[in-house]
């Protein structure tokens, strides 16, 4: 379930999710892109890590960033590393696999949305098992980057 509620210090236009909520997919089918985006992500983290997070959630922090967040994803390696405080080589061997499988990522947010990822950023936070994906997105047309008033200059 998507929260629309959410809350920002930034003035944003109105929260892209609630335009994408009940849209077709890029690809032709229907739904939401973000509970598609969600579930393909849930099944990405399985296939590499032998199991999915219980938790996923895909939601826009503003017009071209979007964020998955994924809990209770670690394995039992993973927990066994963090009971030992070894976080630091926990962190290095889940960025280690998020950077491999960053094309089958990006494919997923492209495919739901129709729009060219322009950056990604991969986080883990191994105390609280959270995982979180951030993707950059390539502006629609006649959009502006995000905090740039066009209107003022730069100088």
């Amino acid at each position: 379930m998507i929260d629309d509620s959410r809350t920002s210090t930034i003035p944003v236009e109105p929260a892209p999710a609630t335009a994408v909520r009940d849209a077709a997919l890029h690809d032709g089918r229907t739904g939401s892109p973000l509970l598609h985006i969600s579930n393909a992500m849930v099944r990405l983290y399985k296939e590499a890590y032998g199991r999915g997070p219980t938790k996923a959630r895909a939601q826009f922090a503003g017009p071209d960033t979007l964020v998955v967040i994924l809990e209770d994803s670690m394995t039992v390696v993973d927990r066994n590393l963090a009971a030992m405080g070894e976080h630091e080589r926990l962190r290095e061997n889940r960025l280690f696999f998020q950077l491999a499988l960053e094309d089958r990522f990006r494919d997923v947010i492209e495919r739901a949305l129709g729009r060219r990822t322009i950056a990604f950023v991969s986080g883990i936070d191994t105390r609280h098992d959270v995982a979180v994906e951030v993707f950059t997105l390539e502006p629609q047309p006649g959009s502006h980057p995000i905090g740039r008033d066009p209107n003022r200059s730069l100088g």
